[in-house]
C-alpha cells in the first residue's frame, strides 16, 4: 500500500481544504492548543496513528498534533464516515498520510488499520477501540512501542474497561469520552443535531407528529429526545437502566420496553452501544412503513443481518434508505445499513463541539509524554483541572464571561467551622 495514504480520489483535495478551513473557523480552542504546540513542540519525534472519523474536524486535530512535531497517520473508525475530499486534501495539501475511503468493504477497512499501525507509532488514537484491540491480538509485538491510546467514544471505552477489568489490557488508555467537556457537549449537543441531520437527508421526512423512539437515555440519547421533541416529535424512551428512565420520565418522555415500543413507533434510533437493541422479532412487530436508524459506533444495535436474511424482498429506494419487505408484504426502512446515520447521511457533528473533543485528545497526546514511564496499566480520565481549562478556553472563545469565587466564598466553601 502507498506509505502516503490511499483515498478515493486525489483531485478532491481543492474542495476537502475549504472544508477543513471552514471547519477550523469554529474550533477556538483547538487552534489555541495549535498555537501553543507551534512554540513548544511537545510531541517532537513521536509517530501517532490515529483511527477516527476522517471529517474536517479531524483534519483539524490532525494538524494542531503534527504543529506539535508529531508525524501522523489516520484511518477511518468506520466505512461510511469518511468525507473523501477531505481525506485527499489531508494527504495533497498537508502530507498527512490518510487511508480512507468511503463506502470500503471490510477487507479494506482493516488494510487501513493494518497500514497505520506498520508505521510503529508511539501513541494511538482511537474511535471505537479497533487499534487498541489489533495490538492486543495480531500485533502483540508492538505493544512495548505504545506509550499510551486515547479513545474516542463511548463504545470504545466500553470495551477498554472491559478489557482492564479481564487483566487483558497491556497499555495505559484515556477515556475521552469521560471528560466532562466531551460526553456532557459532544454526545449530547453534537450527536442530538447530526442524528437528526442524517435522519432529514435520508428520508425528508416530517418528524412534527412522528412516534419517535429513542433507544438509549445516556448523553446521546438525552440529546437525541430533546432535538426530536423540538422538531414536534412524540417521544418514547426505551431503557434498562432504572435511574436514566426515570430520569426520561421526569424529563416528560414516554417510558416502555421496546417490544411495546416497536408496535407504535415511526422512527427508531439506537444509541446504546449494545448489540441487538432492536432485535428481528421487535422489527416483525413494527408498523408498515416504520424507519429504523442507529447512531451508535457499531452496526450491531440493530439485527440488520436477520433482516437481510429473512425479507422477501430488498431495494435501495434513496440514498442510505433501504426498503426491506417482509414475508406479510409490509415493509421497513433501514438508514445506512445500520451504521452510524450521522456520519454516513450527513456530516457528524458541528465543528463547535468537536473543538472541545478534540482539544481533549491533543491534551491526552501532551500527557502521555509528560507522563511517559511513569503510568499504571489502566483507564485513565481527564483531570478536574484540565477539563475546567478546556471549558475557559471555550467560553473565552465564544466571548463569554463568567464568575468566579471571592477569597471570602472560597474560605468559606472551604470551611466547617462557619454555619448558620
Amino acid at each position: 500500500m502507498n506509505p502516503s495514504g490511499d483515498v478515493k480520489n486525489i483531485a478532491l483535495a481543492a474542495a476537502g481544504k475549504l472544508r477543513i478551513e471552514w471547519a477550523g473557523n469554529a474550533m477556538p480552542v483547538l487552534k489555541l492548543i495549535e498555537k501553543r504546540f507551534i512554540k513548544e513542540k511537545p510531541l517532537k519525534g513521536l509517530v501517532i496513528a490515529a483511527c477516527l472519523h476522517v471529517t474536517a474536524e479531524t483534519a483539524n486535530l490532525m494538524l494542531t498534533l503534527k504543529a506539535g512535531g508529531a508525524k501522523v497517520y489516520l484511518c477511518a473508525s468506520n466505512p461510511l464516515s469518511t468525507q473523501d475530499d477531505v481525506a485527499a486534501s489531508l494527504v495533497k495539501d498537508y502530507q498527512i498520510p490518510t487511508f480512507a475511503i468511503k463506502g470500503e468493504d471490510t477487507k479494506t477497512y482493516y488494510s487501513h488499520l493494518n497500514a497505520v499501525l506498520d508505521t510503529h507509532p508511539n501513541i494511538t488514537m482511537d474511535d471505537g477501540a479497533d487499534l487498541v484491540s489489533l495490538l492486543h491480538t495480531k500485533r502483540k509485538n508492538q505493544l512495548s512501542e505504545i506509550i499510551g491510546s486515547s479513545e474516542e467514544t463511548t463504545t470504545g471505552v466500553i470495551r477498554l474497561k472491559a478489557m482492564m477489568k479481564d487483566a487483558a489490557l497491556k497499555i495505559p488508555v484515556f477515556a475521552v469520552n469521560d471528560s466532562d467537556t466531551k460526553h456532557m457537549f459532544d454526545n449530547r449537543y453534537g450527536t442530538g443535531q447530526s442524528t437528526l441531520d442524517g435522519i432529514m437527508r435520508a428520508t425528508n421526512m416530517l418528524l412534527a407528529g412522528k412516534t419517535f423512539v429513542v433507544a438509549g437515555y445516556g448523553w446521546c440519547g438525552r440529546g437525541l429526545a430533546s432535538r426530536a421533541h423540538g422538531m414536534g416529535a412524540h417521544v418514547v424512551v426505551t431503557e434498562v437502566d432504572a435511574i436514566k428512565a426515570l430520569e426520561a420520565v421526569m424529563d416528560g418522555y414516554t417510558v416502555m420496553p421496546m417490544a411495546k415500543a416497536a408496535k407504535i413507533g415511526d422512527m427508531f434510533v439506537t444509541v446504546t452501544g449494545d448489540k441487538n437493541v432492536v432485535s428481528f422479532d421487535h422489527i416483525l412487530a413494527m408498523k408498515d412503513g416504520a424507519v429504523i436508524a442507529n447512531s451508535g459506533h457499531f452496526n450491531v444495535e440493530v439485527a440488520v443481518e436477520a433482516l437481510q436474511k429473512k425479507a422477501k424482498a430488498h431495494r435501495i429506494i434513496r440514498t442510505y434508505v433501504e426498503e426491506y419487505t417482509l414475508a406479510d408484504g409490509t415493509k421497513r426502512f433501514l438508514l445506512a445499513e445500520g451504521r452510524l446515520i450521522n456520519l454516513s447521511a450527513a456530516e457528524g457533528h458541528p465543528a463547535e463541539v468537536m473543538d472541545m473533543s478534540f482539544a481533549n485528545q491533543a491534551l491526552a497526546a501532551e500527557f502521555f509524554i509528560k507522563n511517559k514511564g511513569k503510568l499504571e496499566v489502566k483507564v485513565y480520565t481527564i483531570s478536574k483541572e484540565m477539563d475546567q481549562e478546556i471549558a475557559r478556553l471555550k467560553l473565552k472563545g465564544m466571548g463569554v464571561q463568567f464568575d468566579t469565587l471571592t477569597k471570602e466564598q472560597e474560605a468559606y466553601l472551604g470551611s466547617w467551622q462557619e454555619g448558620t
